[in-house]
């Protein structure tokens, strides 16, 4: 028999159940009533003005068919630490009643086009821990810079960054440079996950200090992402933000 955290719903089942509880969603926000109301049908709107989103259900309505995959931050209990790689990290805490303990995951949402999110969740259950990682990922949504930055590579299409970004959380140190098309994603495993529901499809990276430290790992991937954000750029440049959609195409749009 399934645990309960194991079991994973069919693609048809979550859609229903993403319907309905978007159906059911009373907003508590000005914001959440302007996107159910519809009178806010673009993400961009909200994430270029830094409007800070406090419901997920916004996310839910915006962007539909988000996938969702937990990353491996934990270890079960192993022969002279041999265990498996787990989701969950369990930590305990000494107490005059016994052992209190407390599980902890990261998730990481993305549409494969631009949009990703990481949120992290604790609890003393699995299944608790899991949804509350769910939830802050997509509250914490942002997009990226996709382009063609390696001089090797002729094509226009964004498949790979644009230029070479780095970010860094206490003694771990990621960088990512563009790859040409074919390259592929060079970098650790839970960095291949966040970066493909990026929509991120070739890459290199270097990463220095203490790898095996996953949670830095993964925020000074989240670090490194945002900078792709905090460059000016001529418009001139075959890069896209978000959705597959060119500067070009923008700059285009906005001229009369």
């Amino acid at each position: 028999m399934k645990r309960r955290s194991e079991i994973r719903e069919e693609p048809g089942e979550q859609l229903e159940r993403l319907l309905a509880n978007i159906d059911a969603w009373q907003p508590k926000t000005e914001l959440g009533r302007k996107v159910k109301a519809g009178e806010i049908t673009d993400i961009d709107y909200i994430l270029d003005n830094g409007f800070k989103i406090l419901e997920p259900e916004i996310v839910d309505k915006l962007i539909p068919g988000m996938e969702s995959e937990l990353l491996l931050i934990g270890q079960s209990k192993g022969k002279f630490g041999g265990g498996q790689r787990r989701v969950f990290k369990q930590t305990q805490k000494k107490t005059a009643e016994g052992n209190r303990p407390q599980f902890a995951t990261i998730c990481v949402i993305g549409n494969k086009n631009g949009y990703v999110g990481i949120g992290n969740g604790k609890s003393r259950e699995t299944v608790p821990a899991r949804e509350k990682a769910i939830r802050n990922a997509k509250v914490n949504l942002f997009k990226i810079r996709r382009g063609a930055g390696s001089w090797e590579d002729s094509s226009s299409e964004p498949h790979s960054i644009p230029y070479l970004v780095e970010g860094r959380c206490g003694s771990v140190r990621v960088k990512l440079m563009p790859a040409p098309r074919g390259t592929g994603l060079v970098a650790h495993k839970e960095v291949q996950k966040i970066l493909r529901l990026a929509g991120i499809n070739n890459v290199w990276s270097k990463t220095f200090g203490h790898l095996t430290t996953t949670t830095n790992l993964v925020k000074a991937t989240e670090k490194a992402l945002k900078n792709l954000m905090r460059v000016k750029i001529d418009s001139t440049l075959n890069v896209s933000e978000g959705a597959k959609r060119t500067l070009k195409q923008e700059f285009k749009d906005v001229t009369p």
